[in-house]
């Protein structure tokens, strides 16, 4: 080993390039998107930190069954159990953040995973 920092150095690069690679280029409307997503969803939507429980699914372009008019009607309408935003949002900003979501991959879901984990454990 004669230069182990040159060979991390090399490493985060290539982690880098790859995070960047997988991550999607937003549009202007998708960037409005996502903001608005974070700070007014994202209290229920995103997963909280520290074990805090979360209080509605997590979100991705599969949501709504991946039909972007039917994630704005209920951005706009909201459901049994969350609110409509009609009021809060105009209809381009509602687009937007269904826009966003159509960038969003889906997630594995946590039970899942620790399911298949421990069957592997159990072998």
């Amino acid at each position: 080993m004669r230069h182990p920092g040159v060979a991390i150095a090399a490493v985060v690069v290539l982690a880098a390039a790859h995070a960047s690679a997988q991550q999607p280029q937003l549009n202007d409307s998708q960037k409005l998107g996502q903001t608005l997503f974070v700070q007014s969803c994202g209290v229920c939507h995103l997963k909280p930190q520290l074990n805090a429980p979360q209080f509605a699914p997590t979100l991705s372009r599969d949501s709504a069954s991946g039909n972007e008019n039917a994630m704005r009607q209920v951005i706009a309408n909201g459901t049994p159990r969350m609110p409509g935003f009609k009021y809060t949002f105009n209809e381009s900003q509602i687009a937007a953040i269904a826009s966003y979501l159509k960038t969003v991959a889906p997630q594995a879901a946590p039970a899942a995973t620790a399911t298949k984990r421990e069957g592997r454990d159990a072998d």
